[in-house]
Formats: structure tokens, sequence, C-alpha cells
């Protein structure tokens, strides 16, 4: 397993030790708005277990995944909303 795992967040690249979850390389990366509710307000992660939902964004273009959730993958893309 590689020691470091880069990915792309917005477009911008991110390298993270490996084993990092991709709501923890956000956080590194200095990304601290993940989505906007519907109310529009700024959201980002709050139990870091998946269990608040509050950390979702598209991974690989899968909509609505829970960052806290998954580990970084070489070249996966991120978009915050």
């Amino acid at each position: 397993m590689p020691d470091m795992v880069n990915i792309v967040v917005n477009g911008q690249p991110v390298s993270v030790p490996s084993g990092t979850t991709v709501a923890v390389a956000l956080l590194i990366g200095g990304v601290t708005h993940f989505r906007t509710s519907v109310a529009g307000e700024p959201r980002s992660p709050v139990c870091g277990m998946g269990t608040c939902f509050e950390c979702r964004l598209t991974i690989d273009g899968l909509p609505h995944s829970r960052s806290c959730q998954i580990q970084c993958a070489e070249a996966m893309e991120v978009v915050t909303s």
C-alpha cells in the first residue's frame, strides 16, 4: 500500500496519507463547506461515523456519498456543493 494517496477535490490536487477518509482529506485540504442544506446553510461533518449524513458529497460521480465512511483511493474525484 502506498504511503500517500492523491485525490482531486473540486479540481485541486490533494495528497493525504493512505487510509485517510475523504472527510479528513477535505479538512486537511482546507475545505470546511462540504454541501449546502435545503435552507442554504453550509454543512460539514458532525459525527464522523456515518450517522448524521452531514458529510455527504459527490465522490467519483456518485452523489450523496458519506465522506466519513469512504477511504481515499488514488485519482478519486471529489466535488462539494
